[in-house]
């Protein structure tokens, strides 16, 4: 290939890649944009009431621990206006609609608590379940879902016609959970539980605002015109002050919550690898990725303290060189967290019995799929002679049946092979037997079949 046709091929190459991914084919008008965001930013009379019915209703599917509640709750959820208003506003230096955005959401973020924090009182259920406590530690996937999930609604609001992914992208950033988790939190006084998925619910909306924000800039939607040129700069410099100081928390906090899991992540492979004993075994594992601190609880045999120390010095090697390892044996006195010992059990047991289960519902379908087909056959082997003598009254009497053999790979036919016995009272022409034959294979949708005439 020489560089001419290489250069052509790189070209079209490119142009049809460009041609792939484009966004501007169905974007919307800067108007309609601008329109439709505006639209939903105004948290007022019936989007205030539905997200308080949302609000109720995430709060009995956390409380309850009903996934398909919770769901339903944040499809129903008007909390995305806001954000985006927020993002959108930064955009396109239109410091009004950023400041109704923060008011809108802040209101409707008091409400929210407000409506969960009463719900929690009044409710008689005070137990934890696992949707409660998975808002509880926000992760670095938070993170990459409220940027990703942001991007793909920010998108789908700029074009043309309006896509079922803003409703995807409130499942996906789950703003109503946390929110409601905070709520059960105020509700018990427990602070933990409150800050914990507070700050999950600021991580989903400070980046779902920010992707908008980058969106807008990227798609160079007309920003705002002031008459005064003062009043132009001074709403510029608070738009950027507000996103810098949005965006600094926010990336000290993705950067910290990605340094947790990468040092969980080290931990576990590091306990995994040098705890491999035959007569000793890993009961319980604890890592704390903030104190940086790893605790290994032992079951069985003792394992000497000079071996203990050897584990320890290959932290560093493991990119652990701040963690502190501490291991318990037997006869260190620290008890073991049984509770968590024995839901651990109970969850690998319930995990095997899922997996056996959907085999076993896996062979049944199969069986069902099996024997359907059997009784299609046993019909279709009782209609079908009896449909031919109504067509063919030369026919006494007609028998159908099955056999098999090896499949023709000239003919492309199957190796199944019906046999139909026809008895008639009239010799049958070559026409009639060759419209026998062509009925016989549309009726039992098969091609390869064999007339024995008698």
């Amino acid at each position: 290939m020489d560089s001419v046709t290489e250069h052509r091929t790189w070209v079209n190459l490119k142009a049809i890649i460009k041609d792939r991914f484009s966004l501007a084919e169905d974007s919307a008008d800067d108007e309609v944009i601008d329109e439709r965001i505006r639209a939903d930013v105004d948290m007022r009379g019936t989007n205030l009431w539905i997200l308080m019915f949302a609000i109720f209703v995430a709060s009995i599917g956390l409380n309850v621990n009903s996934t398909a509640v919770i769901i339903g709750a944040m499809l129903i959820s008007p909390l995305m206006g806001p954000i985006m208003g927020i993002g959108y506003g930064a955009g396109i230096n239109d410091f009004s609609l950023l400041r109704r955005s923060f008011t809108s959401l802040t209101f409707a973020t008091l409400v929210g608590l407000s409506t969960s924090t009463l719900y929690f009182l009044i409710s008689p259920l005070d137990t934890a379940h696992s949707e409660l406590l998975a808002r509880t530690s926000p992760t670095a996937w938070d993170v990459l879902i409220g940027l990703f999930g942001g991007l793909a609604g920010i998108v789908a609001m700029t074009r043309k016609e309006k896509s079922n992914v803003i409703p995807g992208v409130a499942i996906a950033t789950a703003l109503m959970p946390p929110l409601c988790t905070a709520g059960f939190g105020l509700a018990g006084g427990n602070w933990e539980f409150f800050f914990g998925a507070f700050y999950l619910y600021t991580i989903n909306f400070v980046f779902i605002a920010l992707a908008s924000f980058i969106v807008v800039r990227l798609f160079n939607v007309t920003e705002k015109k002031y008459v005064d040129s003062a009043l132009a700069v001074r709403a510029q410099r608070y738009i950027a002050a507000v996103v810098i100081i949005t965006l600094l928390p926010s990336s000290y906090l993705a950067y910290r919550l990605v340094g947790e899991e990468v040092f969980k992540a080290k931990a576990t492979h590091f306990v995994n690898d040098a705890f491999n004993f035959k007569t000793t075994n890993v009961a319980q594992v604890k890592i704390d990725a903030k104190n940086k601190e790893i605790k290994v609880f032992l079951i069985g045999e003792y394992i000497p303290q000079e071996q203990l120390r050897a584990i320890r010095a290959r932290l560093g090697k493991e990119g652990l060189k701040k963690a502190v390892l501490n291991v318990y044996q037997n006869t260190n006195g620290q008890s073991i967290d049984l509770s968590s010992l024995k839901t651990g059990i109970i969850t690998d047991l319930y995990q095997n019995s899922q997996i056996a289960l959907q085999a076993q519902t896996k062979e049944i379908q199969t069986l069902k799929e099996q024997l359907k087909k059997s009784e299609e056959g046993r019909e279709l082997f009782s209609a079908v002679p009896a449909e031919l003598k109504t067509l063919f009254p030369k026919i006494g009497e007609a028998i159908l049946s099955k056999s098999f053999g090896p499949a023709s790979a000239e003919d492309n036919r199957s190796a199944e092979r019906l046999i139909l016995n026809i008895y008639a009272s009239k010799k049958l022409t070559l026409k009639e037997r060759k419209q026998i034959e062509s009925w016989l294979k549309l009726r039992t949708k098969n091609d390869n079949v064999l007339l024995l005439i008698r």
